[in-house]
This record gives structure tokens, sequence and C-alpha cells, in this order.
């Protein structure tokens, strides 16, 4: 009897505790969701001047966005409605400020503002807090010890290997260039610029193109950046992934973790090769002495005006970042820029018989080339404007900004530069969907806005490595052209897709021939 009332009591007093824990989670909620309320109303009048295309109350406009091909074309309509911004809701209480227009980007970018800490928020359990996502001190930091990393003499030595890697990828290409289907052409170049980058940056031979699993594509560590992209997607679309709990248990979580996982070993592999390799080399000058330096040489050898370099963590972050940063964007560059060729083919031809007079018989590219191809470097232009490697970029500012049309945001503002919409806008480019690679003639150029061309950002902040991104871009279109002709696939047009890189839903599908075939 008296174990029974023990019992009984036990009970009562559980079944209190979970009374009083379920009563003090609905009043957090509650009151967690009062705070959200609260906080929506002070965005809604912050950006009142800033109107916007219509929201639903609890969605917002993340409904309006299919995942069908045609997102991107939907914020530039936008834009013919909302000069300059417009304000877009993620779910019932995030808001962005969109900005679509030079005038306006230039006051964002001209500022070391910071990254948003919502979407490159997702990204740091993957890279680290490296240079894409740092702010203040740190970032100034480490951006001052990484740029020697990019310099001049460098980059120079680079060249030749970005060549073999595209010829590589080229040599494989000979196969579908017997055949009358068109092929998807993303994972070989995406293979192929993380072969280039793991030589250049890591001075490491992987054969990632050409040992088994790299032909079709199944490369661990390219699979997983993919997977990566994706899920940093799903999760800024879908809110309640904002919350770190509900993603870290969702099946979603589980898959980013795997990923984060394999990414990360790929990296760790490479430091602990370059660690075991410098351990009796600490001066540059004697590396140097040795063989060509490379990215990973300088980070982790770098030393600030106190003597202090990077510590382990921060290494590691800085080459997580590379890694990703560049091979995919510059993956993407390389894909788009051969489809637009493909589509426009009295333009190929130009940047052709450019190419084969300037390589005078050779088949690959050197350093002194890259000067020699004016007309190729405009069409390579011409396709980042229209399908911009990054097609958007964020930045939650930190006090109050005021636009050169007198309209401010306050500090606490997350302001989102559409590189997409902007190089889509009808009032900064005549007949924008148009491929025209003349924009890019140097008096065309003088009579814009420099920030109407943003691929790399501007300012401050704009990317490192983009001479590193650009004289890759030369290189593989270069020999790709010498090579092959393309055509496009007009059964398989690419739905274009914003990931962490632009994308394409169904592939970029593209015909080739060899050129010595042409009629």
């Amino acid at each position: 009897m008296e174990l029974f009332e023990t019992l009984k009591k036990v009970t009562l007093d559980s079944y209190r505790i979970h009374h009083l824990v379920a009563i003090f989670s609905l009043v957090y909620v509650i009151l967690k969701i009062s705070k959200f309320i609260v906080k929506r109303n002070e965005w809604i009048r912050a950006l009142e001047t800033f109107p916007g295309p219509p929201k639903h109350w609890f969605f917002g406009h993340v409904r309006e966005f299919k995942q069908d091909g045609n997102d991107m074309y939907k914020v530039v309509k936008w834009g013919e409605s909302y000069p300059l911004a417009f304000q877009m809701w993620f779910g019932p209480f995030v808001s962005i400020l969109n900005i679509h227009h030079p005038d306006y980007v230039k006051t964002i970018l001209a500022s070391t503002e910071p990254k948003d800490d919502l979407s490159y928020r997702f990204l740091i359990p993957w890279i680290g807090d490296g240079l894409l996502v740092s702010k203040g001190q740190k970032w100034f930091r480490h951006r001052r010890l990484l740029t020697p990393g990019f310099h001049y003499d460098v980059l120079k030595p680079y060249v030749k290997m970005m060549a073999d890697s595209a010829k590589t990828m080229l040599d494989k290409w000979e196969t579908h260039s017997k055949s009358d289907e068109s092929f998807e052409l993303f994972e070989h170049v995406s293979l192929m610029t993380l072969d280039s980058i793991m030589k250049c940056a890591f001075s490491s031979n992987t054969n990632c193109q050409t040992v088994r699993g790299g032909e079709s594509g199944t490369n661990s560590y390219i699979k997983a950046v993919y997977e990566l992209s994706d899920l940093v997607n799903v999760r800024l679309r879908t809110f309640p992934y904002h919350s770190e709990w509900i993603f870290q248990l969702s099946p979603h979580g589980y898959k980013y973790r795997k990923a984060c996982n394999v990414a990360h070993s790929h990296t760790e592999e490479i430091i602990r090769k370059r660690k075991e390799a410098l351990k009796d080399e600490k001066e540059l000058g004697r590396i140097q002495a040795k063989r060509n330096l490379d990215f990973l040489d300088i980070l982790l050898c770098a030393r600030d005006e106190d003597q202090q370099g990077l510590s382990d963590e921060a290494i590691r972050a800085e080459v997580d970042t590379f890694m990703f940063e560049g091979h995919d964007t510059t993956a993407s560059g390389i894909s788009w820029t051969l489809y637009s060729l493909a589509c426009n083919p009295e333009h190929q031809q130009i940047c052709r018989e450019e190419v084969i007079s300037a390589l005078e018989g050779r088949d690959t590219m050197e350093w002194e080339d890259l000067s020699k191809i004016p007309y190729t470097t405009m069409c390579i232009k011409e396709s980042l404007r229209l399908y911009p490697p990054v097609p958007g970029m964020s930045r939650k500012i930190t006090k109050p900004m005021t636009f050169f049309d007198g309209r401010t945001v306050p500090a606490g503002c997350l302001v989102g530069t559409s590189i997409f919409g902007i190089h889509r806008n009808a009032t900064v480019w005549e007949n924008p969907n148009a491929f025209d690679p003349l924009r890019f003639l140097p008096k065309n150029s003088a009579k814009r806005s420099p920030h109407a061309f943003v691929p790399f950002s501007a300012g401050p902040r704009n990317c490192i490595g983009q001479n590193f991104a650009m004289n890759e871009m030369k290189v593989v279109v270069a020999q790709t052209l010498k090579r092959y002709q393309l055509t496009e696939d007009p059964m398989k047009k690419p739905k274009m897709i914003p990931r962490l890189v632009l994308r394409s839903l169904n592939g970029i599908h593209v015909k080739i021939k060899p050129v010595d075939l042409e009629p």
C-alpha cells in the first residue's frame, strides 16, 4: 500500500512537472512569436518607402519562386515595376531590400558592411569563418595576409597548369565529338576546375578527371559541393530550418553534416600533407627556390606585423572557402560561356580565328597569350553579364545607410544585391537579353557606371581571386574553341537556377565537332 502511494505521488509529481514544462514551453513560444511580430512590424515601417510586389501574409514571396528555371527572370520583371530597389519577404519575419541598379549598388559595395547573418550563416559549418563570411578586423587581417597569394608572380605559373587541365578535359571530349548527340558539360568542367585548383593552389596532382569515378562526375568532393549548395538553398527557403536545432534534427540536416564531413576530409588531407612537406621549411624564399609558390604555401607561412600567423582553424576555413570559390564559381562561368558561344556561332567563329592567330600553331595557352585575345575576353564578359556565376549577394548593415535618392534604411537591415538583376536591367543595358560582346569595347564601357557590371562584386570586399578566375576562363575557352566547334541543342535548353552559384536544373548541353572537320 505504501509502495502504491509512493508511485502515485511520483506519478502526480511527474505529471505536474510535465504540465509546468508544457506551460513554460507554450509561454516561451508565444513570447518568441510576439517578438517576431514586433520585429516584423518594425521592418514594415522601416521599408515603407521601398514598395514591393504583393506578398502572402505568412509565406511572403517564397511561393513565387517555383524552382522551375524562371525564378531569375521573375526578379528582373519585378524590377521593371519597382525601379532601383524593392522589398522581398522570406516567410513572415525575414525581409530583404533587393537592389538592382548601379547607383544603389555603389553605396552598399563601397562599404565594408559584413555579409548577412542569415544565408551566409548557413555556410559556416561547411566553409568556416573564412574571407567570404568573416567581418571586421578578422576579415581585414585575413584579406591582408592572403592578398600576396594572388600576386602576378604567383598567378603566372598557374596558366600552364590550367592549360594542362583543360587539355585533359578536351581529350575526354573526343568521344562526344564523334557523336551527333549533345552532352552535359557542367560536370566535366567542374572536375576540370577542381583539377586546376588542386594543381595551382595546392600543388596536388589528383588525376580527378581521369581516375575511376571521375569520368562520370562522381568524385566525392564534387558530389558533396553539389549537395551542400542545394541544402543551403533548401534551408534558406524553408523558414523552420532557420532554427538550428530543427534543421539539425531533420533529414536535410543529417545530409548536410554528412556532406560537410566529406568536404572537410578532402581539405584536411590537403593541409596535412603540405604541413608534413613543409615541416623543415618556414620561409617562403627557401620554398620558392625549390618550386613555384602556391596559395597554401602563402597561407601556412603568412605572418602579420606581430609575426603572428593563422590558426589551424583559420587555415582550414580559408582552404575550404578557396576550394569551393575557386572551382565551383569558375566552373559556372566557363560552362555558361561555352553555352553562350554555342548559341552565337558568328561570335564563336571570330573568337576562334583570334585564338588560332594568338597561338601561332600551338594547342595550349601561355601567360603571354592572355592579352592577345581581346574579342574572346569581351565574349567571356558578356556571358558573365548574362549568366553571373554568383547571381546575388547580401549584407547586413550595421548603421543607417542613405542612398543617392535620399531614401534610408536602418541599421540591422538585410540588403541584397541582385547581380543578375543589375546585369539585365533595361534602364542600364540596351536590349539586355541579347548577347552582344561589343558592349565591352573600351569606348562603350566608359559610358557606363563601373557598378553596372559586377560579376566579381566591387569595392573593398570584391573577389580576391577574380584574376585567377578570368585567367582560367580565358585559357579554357580559348583551347576549347581551337579544338572544337560548339552548337546548342534546341531540345535541351538550360533552365537557370540560383544555388550558391548559377546552375541549370537540367544541365547545360552542347554538341561538339572537331574544328578540322568544319566544312
